[in-house]
């Protein structure tokens, strides 16, 4: 069987990590390894953490390899991938694109003729 192309932000199984955020029962920085990796197109990763607790389906985003982690501790880039601001944030904002549209989290660019038409009807349904 022929292996498949992962993606460079992409983790495997026994990978070293650190939560860049807070979750239940693991305080943001604490170390762990990825036990499972999980999906297709939507990769989800089951950690098991140093302080003795495993959580899983846990996203790309709420988790940096350990060296991320120091760049980030030392001011340099913050996000563990190319994944936007504002994905990062987790609030579903897009980025501008130069072209007259959106760039999602996941890098589809979303036509301005439609955040138009979004726009029109939220406001149809707010009046």
């Amino acid at each position: 069987m022929a292996k498949t192309a992962t993606r460079t932000d992409e983790l495997r199984k026994g990978d070293k990590v650190v939560a860049t955020v807070d979750l239940r029962d693991v305080p943001l920085g604490t170390e762990g390894k990825v036990a499972v990796v999980n999906g297709l197109t939507w990769i989800r990763y089951w950690v098991r953490f140093a302080n003795g607790v495993s959580i899983g389906s846990l996203s790309r985003k709420q988790l940096a390899t350990t060296e991320q982690w120091k760049r980030k501790l030392a001011g340099g880039a913050d996000e563990p991938s190319a994944v936007t601001a504002g994905a990062a944030a987790g609030d579903g904002a897009a980025a501008e694109d130069s072209s007259g549209g959106v760039t999602t989290a996941n890098g589809t660019l979303v036509p301005q003729k439609l955040i138009d038409r979004a726009n029109a009807a939220r406001a149809r349904l707010a009046a």
